[in-house]
């Protein structure tokens, strides 16, 4: 069931989002040659208990088998996509780094992703950051009540390919609200279904994942990390948004 949010609940989840988009600010302040992914996370939990909120994705449940997500954020390096755990891997000059993260607060998530480049990064590095961006953007000009699920997947794809990079297929967009996930998915692709139609109030992260190369991925060992399967750079943008009867409203940006 797609839940569609009262005035009150998407203020609440406002709230969540100005945490949020101040905590990506922070990041992108921090990542620098030198720095650990662990210490981006130890600054980023520190800032969102910091604002008396609790970090989402610490503990989430993963795969049969695997452990409970042990972070506050993904941090996610050149080649990885999504969910890379942090710890003591150092960024280097030309480096991208993808980070996810979540907030809840008063009983509501927020959910958004960046990629940031480390120093200075090739000129392939730095398209494929715009583009992933650009094509949230491109994609979320659909999101008005009345259209569906589709529209906002096509537009992504259309934009992606016509800037000769590809959509990873196996993880999607979705929901949000008093749960991290929760019902649409949202991919980022044309599919052949057309989706549910949407209705204004209706919160949803929206969040590309592209590839500078071909767009099958595989999970590593741990059950968490997903990477791009031809070694390529990959690149994430997200934000967590409402529908409205115009232009959507972006909960998690500054």
């Amino acid at each position: 069931m797609i839940l569609v949010k009262s005035k009150s609940e998407i203020e609440l989840m406002k709230k969540s989002g100005e945490v949020l988009a101040a905590v990506h600010q922070k990041v992108k302040e921090s990542v620098c040659p030198g720095i650990t992914t662990l210490d981006l996370d130890r600054i980023v939990e520190e800032l969102i208990k910091k604002n008396g909120a609790a970090p989402s994705f610490k503990g989430y449940k993963g795969l049969p088998g695997s452990i409970d997500y042990p972070a506050s954020i993904c941090a996610s390096v050149n080649n990885e996509v999504v969910h890379g755990i942090p710890g003591l891997r150092e960024l280097k000059n030309g480096d991208i780094i993808s980070v996810d993260i979540g907030v809840y607060l008063n009983g509501y998530h927020a959910d958004a992703a960046r990629t940031i480049p480390v120093g200075k990064v090739s000129p392939e590095a730095e398209k494929l950051i715009e583009v992933t961006k650009q094509s949230f953007y491109e994609g979320i000009k659909n999101a008005v009540h009345g259209n569906r699920i589709i529209d906002i997947s096509s537009a992504v794809q259309e934009y992606v390919e016509r800037n000769g990079f590809s959509v990873v297929r196996e993880y999607v967009g979705h929901g949000i609200g008093t749960e991290m996930h929760e019902a649409p998915q949202i991919p980022n692709y044309r599919t052949r279904e057309r989706g549910p139609r949407l209705q204004a109030g209706m919160t949803l992260a929206v969040e590309p994942m592209v590839n500078a190369g071909d767009y099958f991925v595989k999970l590593l060992d741990n059950k968490w990390t997903v990477v791009t399967a031809d070694g390529s750079l990959s690149a994430h943008y997200e934000n967590t948004i409402v529908v409205t009867h115009g232009a959507p409203e972006i909960l998690t940006e500054l």
